[in-house]
């Protein structure tokens, strides 16, 4: 008997060939109706045999197009219209949109093969694309995803385009970017005369493209317009070039990503695991941290003191072109001064990099949401992002509860703010450091861009408590909403258990650089027990002077002087070590200033000390520069032996710190090697953590533990320190699909304050 079945569905089924894959669907059923995309997902009415229906239904559900993600899906009967045939309808516009928007994705293999196919009408075209692969969320303004919400609405196709356009057996039917070079964005190289700024010599389409090789094989430093946003590139294995632009970017010892040609290139200077090469070749192409096979002058001029490269392979049509004539590795490094946003528009790019960069190959496709390279690193066999950006955003996160509509604002570095809607927290893109007026502006903008797509209309804040971050400025601003203020640490926590929908109440460890407590004082070194609705601190690393406040940060010497004072008292101007001749000008001023300095339990600083003590690093030059180059010496060394911290239990456990500097400080007037003190400096910090740990469950009969913050980006101490906690049984979680350092706060702000709305 036939009836009739409406059927929604919501998530990323707009973009990605899910209407014609419906229309193909229902004719292997026989239904006749209608399908439209709305601004909640898409709504099919069908009419047909009702265990036909129910197949169909099913088979849509689990059998689904490369790109497309249902979420959730419903389905009513009713009685039969009579339909005799089955239409795709005009897009539907709703006030409340619930659809979701797909992530930008790397060229699929069919568009390559086009690309690269003479007899093909897109041959060597940079801009091909199709439903499977192409640019989503960095070309729309607007629900539902029709071409006229995006940035191609200024491009009207081509004959050939509109046809394949409306054809439902083409992979192109309502690919909203379709194109051609007839009819659709265009490359154009741009040279800067350094004399007279505004005269400029233009090349245009593949010949812009082939004088951008030449340029880039002749140590040409150029800027390259991708999807997210412009990328700063040049030749990696031009020594001189690399040196060249470290000098104008002002990063002397910051690593430097690459992308190569194809994976036997990556495989001659990196250890690749079939792991690692999966996720180098999946649709996000993400940067991912590959260990060096050899140190040589090219690694080392990419990647100084690091045992890592940031790699990456080609993801869009130009990069293709870009390796087709002999060049098989580019530095592309991100395309902005320091601390500013990535740059997406075509006459600020020339206007902010002209210093930096000799050419511009811009295109006149506009970049509507900029965003930046992902980052991944393979960390316990797992994919760990450590920075969530293109590929993955604005794929939001299912959450075990039913949320109000909060907005979390993340904190300083490294800053992403959250939106929750219903069942889903939508994360931002990373935003960067919150520190400069145009990143400042960047994140408010995307804040309106992200209310207005998922239409969430926040009732409550969630803020960090600190209140110089702009971030809380920004929170304390809003009238008419509930204020919730958020201790860093806590939010750490709280996005390891959102992020695994732990029910249990757990042991958390936040160890990262620097976080207002809420005794005033500068946190970093923390265990909490508990759940969302109450993480109270027991333990935490003893407090330190941090003398000069900010600076301490910015130069690690202060640090290890701060640790040396508190340790040896004056007699540290009697000790035998390298540290000590140094900076003896130094150590009285230092001295002088600790009693009116701030104090703080930061692992980070800990961290900063030592690799300081080591003469590793005195002063950075980029965020966590001493702790990762402490790392890697540490990789160096094979020791199982390690320095013992010591205990205070109190009412809450202290962690002392000075037997371990006294220790270090023994091992360096002794001569130790510095790779076995990194690597015994690391072996105790994972005992130590154990320990506390288990002596926490013993009080408070909790074997659940969550680790969050900085610190914990660190490999070789995440490895060692979950494999420790596993063999005493615990059960062990830690930020996957988020970034352990600050980039997950915002989702911690908002399932805690989610709590306290109840």
């Amino acid at each position: 008997m036939s009836t009739r079945a409406i059927i929604n569905l919501e998530g990323i089924v707009q973009g990605v060939g899910f209407r014609p894959f419906i229309h193909r669907l229902r004719e292997r059923f026989g239904l006749f109706g209608f399908v439209a995309n709305t601004s909640n997902g898409v709504e099919i009415e069908v009419e047909g045999e009702r265990k036909k229906i129910l197949y169909f239904y099913q088979t849509l559900k689990n059998k689904t197009p490369p790109l497309a993600r249902i979420t959730d899906s419903h389905i009513r009967y009713l009685k039969p219209k009579g339909y005799k045939d089955f239409v795709i309808k005009e897009s539907k516009r709703t006030s409340a949109h619930t659809a979701l928007i797909s992530p930008d994705v790397s060229i699929c293999n069919d568009c390559l093969k086009e690309l690269l196919n003479p007899s093909d009408r897109r041959y060597l075209y940079p801009f091909i694309n199709c439903t499977n692969c192409g640019p989503r969320f960095s070309i729309i303004k607007d629900l539902p995803y029709d071409r006229q919400f995006t940035t191609m609405k200024k491009f009207k196709m081509c004959r050939d385009c509109e046809a394949e356009y409306k054809d439902i057996n083409d992979r192109r039917y309502h690919a909203q970017p379709n194109a051609c070079s007839l009819c659709g964005p265009d490359v154009e190289l741009i040279r800067i005369n350094s004399f007279r700024p505004w005269d400029r010599k233009r090349i245009k389409g593949f010949q812009a493209i082939e004088e951008v090789i030449s340029l880039l094989k002749k140590g040409g430093i150029v800027a390259i317009k991708g999807i997210g946003g412009f990328h700063i590139a040049c030749d990696a294995e031009n020594i001189s070039v690399i040196k060249r632009l470290r000098k104008k970017k002002k990063r002397p010892f910051k690593p430097f990503a690459i992308m190569l040609k194809d994976m036997s290139q990556i495989k001659k200077i990196c250890y690749v695991s079939k792991l690692e090469q999966d996720i180098l070749n999946s649709p996000e192409r993400p940067i991912v941290l590959l260990k060096k096979k050899r140190r040589n002058r090219i690694t080392e001029a990419l990647a100084p003191n690091n045992n890592y490269l940031g790699i990456m392979l080609p993801y869009t049509p130009l990069h293709y072109l870009l390796f087709l004539k002999g060049i098989k590795s580019l530095v592309m490094t991100s395309g902005n001064i320091q601390d500013e946003p990535i740059e997406i528009e075509n006459l600020k790019v020339i206007n902010n990099l002209r210093d930096i960069c000799d050419y511009f190959l811009i295109h006149n496709r506009d970049i509507y949401n900029r965003c930046d390279d992902s980052i991944v690193q393979v960390i316990d066999n797992k994919p760990i992002v450590l920075r969530r950006a293109r590929g993955y955003s604005p794929l939001p996160f299912p959450l075990d509860r039913k949320m109000r509509s909060i907005l979390g604002c993340g904190a300083e570095l490294k800053n992403t703010f959250c939106l929750t809607k219903n069942r889903f927290a939508f994360l931002s893109q990373y935003i960067g450091d919150l520190k400069t007026y145009s990143t400042f502006n960047f994140y408010k903008e995307t804040i309106l861009r992200f209310k207005h797509l998922f239409a969430i209309k926040p009732e409550v804040i969630a803020f960090d408590l600190h209140p110089d971050y702009l971030s809380t400025s920004y929170a304390q601003r809003i009238k008419g909403v509930k204020l919730i203020g958020i201790q860093h640490h806590k939010a750490h926590i709280a996005s390891v258990i959102a992020e695994h929908r732990i029910k249990e109440k757990v042991i958390g460890v936040s160890f990262d650089g620097i976080g207002l407590g809420l005794d005033g004082k500068i946190w970093g070194g923390e265990f909490f027990c508990g759940d969302l609705k109450d993480l109270k601190r027991v333990a935490h690393l003893e407090y330190v002077p941090m003398p000069g406040g900010d600076m301490a940060t910015k130069e690690p010497y202060r640090m290890a002087i701060s640790y040396l004072y508190m340790t040896f008292g004056e007699d540290l101007y009697r000790l035998r070590i390298d540290f000590i001749k140094r900076h003896h000008s130094k150590i009285y001023n230092i001295v002088k200033v600790m009693n009116d300095s701030p104090f703080t339990s930061s692992a980070g600083r800990l961290f900063d000390a030592t690799s300081s003590l080591l003469g590793i690093c005195d002063i950075i030059t980029y965020e966590a520069q001493a702790a990762i180059e402490l790392q890697m010496k540490a990789e160096s060394s094979k020791t199982n032996r390690q320095y013992e911290f010591e205990l205070k239990e109190k009412q809450v456990i202290i962690i002392d710190s000075r037997r371990v500097i006294k220790q270090i400080v023994e091992d360096l007037e002794k001569r130790v090697a510095i790779e076995e003190i990194a690597r015994k400096f690391h072996n105790g910090l994972t005992k130590i953590i154990q320990r506390v740990c288990s002596l926490l469950r013993k009080e408070k009969n909790i074997n659940t533990i969550a680790l969050s913050g900085g610190v914990f980006q660190n490999k070789l101490l995440l490895e060692s320190l979950v494999n420790s906690l596993r063999r005493s049984k615990f059960k062990v979680y830690f930020n996957e699909l988020l970034p352990t350092n600050d980039g997950a706060i915002s989702l911690g702000q908002v399932v805690i304050a989610n709590t306290r709305c109840a």
